[in-house]
Parts: structure tokens; sequence; C-alpha cells
């Protein structure tokens, strides 16, 4: 590997002659890898998603922190070692000079993918759900980093909106007053990750991707500083009815606050617990929309590379 776009940052011969091109380049986080998902299925959906990229004609760029390094792009046993080594930390924005310095393993989470893939050059990002306002907030403060993130740093973030765990209204509120264009992709109705629906209406609708690249380019030319989010709603065959979703999350809530659960441990808590509630059926809804994300993702980061040629 070699770095060329920052001296920190390690890309791959392919990611680095991508960006060197003009070619597209699709970012990929890897907290879901070690922190979202059960070895070995975690890795094969890393691997599974990245071949969605390549067939949608762009180059999936997943990045973490390996001995310290941001790799801008894994090999297959960098992969199978993130899925499957205890030892990986989850990384957001303030854990990064830590893990860089002690020369640490971690999963970076949506901000931190964000903030190195800008780095690199990379326009586009695939997730599964965004973090935000978590209910209760008024008294606890918890807001992720996800949000400030996207007020400052130049990447349009695909996702299945946010997580439903959080208070989706409050996260919107919060989005509008940092900036950050939030955008509906063919429905009016904002996503709430397992479900095609939340009771909160997207505040933009675009129906192509030719519309989200020109809004990409329009936002950065005019000096407005900060990502943009695609809502893409899980297909509709794989969504989980809200109802059904909504109990198994007062539930897994209710544990969290019996056993004491707080910060950045609530999020992989909530979302293992439902799996289990769930029987199963969450992680093949969270596999879906990735899977979704990242073919709208790829058609993306396409149509932007091509506007700029």
């Amino acid at each position: 590997m070699t770095s060329t776009t920052h001296p920190m940052l390690a890309l791959t011969d392919e990611v680095r002659a991508a960006l060197a091109d003009g070619r597209a380049v699709v970012a990929l986080e890897s907290t879901i890898i070690s922190h979202g998902m059960p070895y070995p299925r975690n890795v094969a959906m890393a691997r599974e998603v990245e071949g969605i990229v390549r067939d949608g004609g762009a180059v999936p760029a997943t990045i973490a922190v390996l001995d310290g390094i941001p790799r801008i792009g894994l090999s297959a046993d960098e992969l199978e070692l993130l899925g499957s080594a205890p030892d990986v930390a989850k990384v957001s924005i303030r854990d990064l000079p830590s893990v860089v310095a002690t020369r640490a393993h971690g999963a970076t989470t949506v901000a931190s993918t964000m903030r190195l893939a800008a780095l690199a050059g990379i326009r586009v990002f695939v997730t599964g759900g965004l973090g935000g306002v978590h209910q209760g907030a008024a008294s606890s403060m918890d807001e992720s980093a996800d949000l400030t993130e996207l007020s400052r740093t130049d990447v349009a973030v695909v996702c299945a909106g946010v997580k439903s765990i959080l208070d989706i209204g409050l996260t919107l509120e919060r989005l509008e007053t940092l900036g950050v264009p939030v955008v509906g992709y063919r429905t009016d109705e904002f996503p709430s990750f397992y479900s095609r629906t939340s009771d909160h209406r997207a505040p933009l609708r675009a129906d192509d991707v030719e519309t989200l690249a020109a809004m990409m380019a329009a936002k950065w030319a005019l000096g407005l500083e900060g990502g943009i989010v695609v809502a893409n709603p899980v297909p509709e065959a794989e969504e989980m009815a809200r109802a059904d979703i909504d109990g198994l999350i007062g539930q897994a809530l209710a544990e969290c606050d019996t056993r004491g659960i707080s910060g950045k441990d609530i999020t992989p808590f909530l979302l293992g617990r439902i799996v289990e509630l769930s029987d199963g059926r969450s992680l093949e809804t969270n596999i879906a929309l990735v899977r979704n994300n990242a073919r709208l993702g790829a058609a993306l980061a396409v149509a932007h590379a091509g506007s700029r040629a």
C-alpha cells in the first residue's frame, strides 16, 4: 500500500489509481463489520457489498485503522481480521488520535469514516443507518458525533435513515439546524432503518442520481461545507413492520436502563439485542438495506464522477 492523498493514510493500489483517474469510488465503514453483525456473517456481508459496488461501476474502499494506520481499502485478509479479531476498537472521531498513536486496530464509525474518506478525496459513502439524537437526550445529552461531522465534512452519505432506536424527530431537527440537506430517494417520508416509514417527512426529495450528484456539486461550489444525507428506504419486501420493530426497541431500551448501559455501548447492545428478540429477522433486514444502499451509492458515485469529467 502507498499513501498519496494524505501522509497518514494508506490507500490500496486500486483505490489510489481510481482516485487519480477521477473514477467513481465508494467509501464503506467498518464498524458494521466488527461491531454490527456476528462472525462469519459480517465478513461475508462486507465482501458481498464490495462486490455490489464493483458491479455498479465503482471501486469500493472499506475504511478502518489497522496497526494504527488509517487504511482506505482493505484486502480479503484485512476484512477477515476486522470481522473476527476480539481486540478491534469502535473508533469515532474522538478515538482516532489514540488508536493511531497506540498502533491499535479500530473499526470506524460513520463520523470517522466520513472524515477519513474526505481526507482521501472520496465524496460518496455508504452505510446502514446514521447515528443521531438518542431517546431521552434532554437529560442525557446523548447525541451522535455523526451529526456534527455531517455539518463539516463534504461527503454524501447514503443510508436507510437513522437507526430506529433513536429520536428521529429530534435528529431531523438537529440536521436542519446544522444546515445538512436530508434527501429522500424516491420517497416523501423519511425511512427508519428497519422500516420504510417513520411518521416524519423527508425534507427534500430526489428521484434520480443525476439530481443527487447535481446537489452535491452545487452545495460545495457555493462554499457550503458539510455533507448530504441520502435517505434510501429498505426494499419493501425486506422491511419490518413498524409496530413489530417498535415493540422490540422498547423492550431492548428497558433492558438497557436496567443494566446501566450508556454512551457508545448503547447502540451495539440495542442492535444485538434486537437481533435476538426478532429471531434474526432484524439482521436479515439490516443486510438487505446495506445491499440496497450499496447499489444506490455506486450509481451516485458514477454520476458524481461523470459530472466532474
